[in-house]
């Protein structure tokens, strides 16, 4: 038991952490891709961080079930592997939100977006019950228009099933650190590439159309 909740607590740090520091990260990627690619249109700056971030989760999933076979290193290497995703993921929504020019200053409602797109389904579900209110791309209405008590009241419901959900993504990346190199990391960089995909069908559907200019307008 104390394993299991130490390893929770250090993915909510990690979740914490990233939240705070990631948001000017975004803010500068996005900024830097602008400069870099000036005729990208947003859809196509978006499928730029799609390709990033998922060759980035992949390479270290890979990595990780290679070297979570060696003596000692399973299970620091397989939680490592979840806090990097964790971050990688928190980088790459909050990117998103700059690309639609939907900036969420406020703590708690950037915690709502991120929470919103890695748990998908999950995320949706919890906000129709509780604001009673269905509709699509959430993105805008998380950062807009959600009264900040109905977002507190939500992440409080969410932020349990996300560390639920991520503690037992490293659960199943222990198990793959116990078959032969190859395999091991094959399977690490299969499961943090399906994740990924997951994430990114996810941001879809949250964030929805992206904007007809690079102004996010």
């Amino acid at each position: 038991m104390g394993k299991t909740d130490g390893t929770k607590g250090l993915i909510q740090q990690a979740f914490d952490k990233a939240l705070v520091v990631q948001q000017p990260l975004a803010e500068r990627r996005v900024a830097g891709l602008r400069r870099s690619h000036p005729d990208d249109t947003p859809q196509d700056l978006i499928r730029r961080l799609d390709r990033h971030y998922l060759f980035g989760v992949t390479v270290s999933g890979g990595a990780s079930g290679a070297a979570g076979i060696v003596p000692g290193t399973g299970i620091p290497t397989a939680l490592a592997d979840v806090l990097l995703f964790t971050e990688a993921s928190v980088l790459y929504t909050l990117s998103l939100a700059e690309v639609h020019g939907t900036h969420p200053e406020n703590i708690e409602r950037r915690r709502l977006l991120v929470l919103t797109v890695l748990l998908g389904d999950r995320a949706i579900t919890a906000l129709d019950r509780t604001i009673g209110r269905t509709g699509p791309y959430w993105a805008r209405r998380i950062v807009d228009a959600i009264p900040m008590s109905a977002i507190i009241r939500v992440n409080k419901v969410l932020g349990p099933r996300f560390i639920t959900k991520y503690g037992t993504k490293q659960g199943v990346l222990v198990l793959s650190k116990q078959v032969p190199l190859g395999i091991g990391a094959a399977l690490g960089a299969g499961g943090n590439h399906l994740f990924g995909r997951v994430t990114v069908k996810s941001a879809r559907t949250i964030f929805g159309e992206p904007p007809s200019n690079c102004s996010g307008a």
